[in-house]
């Protein structure tokens, strides 16, 4: 695969696609920079270079494109990199190929990719050719987005010439250290949610680790599915039969034993300590209880790697916060080498200031979870076949 660093560069309009998809506020204020500064690498070594830099990315969910803009994010970049950003909130309308015609070398501009939020991201080779058309090189510096087949990250290099940006090369180079060479025991803690997106990963971890510890909201949902606890969750027939493939006797596989849990509507002034098999109907578990902080801590001591993706409980209440923060302190007690992923888990170690102290943290969540999982990502496939 080409990086950056294989291309003439001087003049050169040279497409970047970032991810700069970072929590805002209802002020329009940046809760947390991480994406933003990890991403400055790849921008500096244009600017020195005397690139003409097109960023792309993208803010938000599809149902929150009417209320958040990525023009805070060009404010913080002017902020970092003590020059102007130029902010076009589209990316292949008239307005961006003007301010595009008007860059000299070591310009920037930030380039808004509405179309993620319709159907012409999904790999529409029409809408790829249009955002080839605006540069002479294409650069993929959005590891956490490399998961996804979208235009602006496989269909590009079909029509440029593209690498990798320093980021993208940063990610690909630790995580796959880990997953040729791991030190031993390899641990791997998976939390969060979205058991249906997570299950695939969790069942090669299941081959690929010592142990595997699962918490989050992905216990309840496998511990219902189990019979062995109740859980509020509805899951797919497909999802189920899939899940009930897990072994929960499989010596590898640590599940909670006993859980923080408070009524369906945990907003309520509800909470008590249970097993998970003495979970009411009208309950809800929310953390890991403290039997099984104590038994994840014991296995975590044994780990010369740690994997860690998603929280053990539900953070955004500081009431279920305990087991991440807890499972966090363990980790750092250890030698090993950690790395963690995950929007989620990675704002709730900086929100502690425990963010620095981890091995690596990687800008993805999902995509970090495939990438060491084994899986091929669309998006560095793209850049591998585009050099072949």
């Amino acid at each position: 695969m080409k990086d950056i660093k294989d291309f003439q560069l001087h003049n050169k309009k040279v497409l970047v696609r970032t991810d700069f998809n970072v929590p805002i506020n209802d002020k329009h204020e940046i809760l947390d920079d991480f994406k933003i500064v990890k991403s400055l690498a790849t921008i500096k070594y244009l600017k020195e270079q005397g690139a003409k830099i097109i960023l792309i990315s993208h803010l938000g969910r599809p149902q929150e494109s009417e209320k958040i803009s990525l023009r805070p994010v060009a404010k913080k970049l002017e902020e970092l990199l003590g020059q102007k950003v130029d902010f076009i909130n589209d990316c292949i309308g008239r307005g961006a190929q003007k301010a595009i015609e008007k860059l000299s070398s070591g310009d920037i501009i930030l380039l808004e990719n509405l179309r993620f939020f319709s159907g012409e991201e999904q790999n529409d080779e029409t809408f790829a050719k249009q955002l080839a058309g605006l540069a002479e090189i294409y650069i993929n510096d959005a590891f956490a987005t490399s998961h996804r087949a979208h235009a602006s990250i496989i269909g590009i290099p079909e029509f440029l010439p593209s690498g990798a940006g320093l980021l993208l090369k940063e990610e690909i180079t630790t995580l796959s250290s880990i997953i040729k060479n791991p030190k031993r025991p390899l641990i791997t803690i998976l939390g969060g949610a979205k058991l249906e997106t997570k299950l695939p990963c969790l069942m090669n971890f299941l081959n690929k680790a010592d142990h595997l510890i699962i918490g989050g909201m992905l216990a309840p949902v496998i511990l219902a599915i189990h019979k062995i606890s109740i859980s509020g969750h509805h899951f797919e027939q497909d999802l189920e039969e899939e899940a009930k493939k897990i072994k929960l006797t499989d010596p590898k596989l640590h599940m909670p034993i006993d859980a923080l849990v408070g009524l369906r509507d945990h907003k309520l002034d509800y909470l008590r300590q249970a097993g998970v098999g003495k979970i009411r109907n009208e309950e809800q578990m929310f953390d890991i209880g403290p039997e099984s902080i104590r038994i994840f801590s014991n296995i975590i001591q044994e780990a010369s790697t740690i994997i860690w993706n998603g929280p053990l409980g539900l953070i955004e209440d500081e009431r279920f916060a305990n087991g991440t923060l807890a499972i966090a302190s363990a980790i750092l007690r250890t030698p090993a080498f950690s790395v963690v992923g995950g929007s989620d888990t990675n704002a709730f170690l900086a929100k502690n200031n425990l963010r620095d102290k981890f091995g690596y943290v990687s800008t993805g969540g999902g995509a970090m979870l495939e990438f060491l999982s084994g899986k091929e990502l669309p998006g560095i496939k793209a850049l591998d076949s585009e050099n072949e």
